[in-house]
């Protein structure tokens, strides 16, 4: 377990993230079609994990625009925006700020991904719901990044999580 905080509060996360050169754990997310995405599908590609409580919170949402603008350029890059959102909400926000260069993944449905990659709160305001964190994999799926950010009002380390990348 980790602790991060939210409000001034220290809020637990269940388990621990991956760490470096481990592969990163499977995974079954729903894509804005509600079809199943899956780790197995960026196989071969570079992949950074942006994941965050809700695309309707303003770090959350910034996270994502500042991912796609600053990734846009990585060759064989995938960018992964994860959030228990449901997939409508998610798409309604790429609509809205056309953004192309990230793919938004769900884990309203089966909800493993948060106990797997030990993101999920497990106490707090928005218990139940994923921790910010980036993890960056390589091509094989190992994982080379990762940033459990210690509070849920602050963004990620963006320059950290692509320089692992150049």
């Amino acid at each position: 377990m980790s602790q991060i905080k939210f409000g001034g509060q220290k809020v637990t996360t269940y388990g621990a993230l991956p760490e470096k050169d481990e592969k990163a754990p499977h995974f079954e997310l729903l894509k804005a079609d509600f079809t199943t995405a899956t780790l197995e599908d960026f196989k071969g590609k570079r992949v950074i994990m942006n994941i965050f409580p809700s695309i309707d919170t303003g770090v959350c949402a910034t996270s994502v625009r500042n991912f796609s603008k600053k990734a846009a350029d990585l060759k064989n890059t995938v960018v992964l925006c994860i959030s228990r959102d449901l997939p409508f909400a998610q798409s309604r926000f790429l609509n809205e700020e056309h953004l192309k260069n990230v793919i938004n993944l769900s884990d309203f449905r089966e909800r493993n991904f948060g106990k797997d990659y030990g993101v999920e709160m497990i106490d707090g305001p928005w218990e139940g719901l994923l921790s910010r964190v980036v993890i960056v994999l390589d091509e094989s799926g190992k994982v080379i990044h990762s940033q459990q950010v210690a509070d849920i009002d602050d963004e990620p380390d963006y320059l950290a999580a692509l320089k692992t990348l150049l």
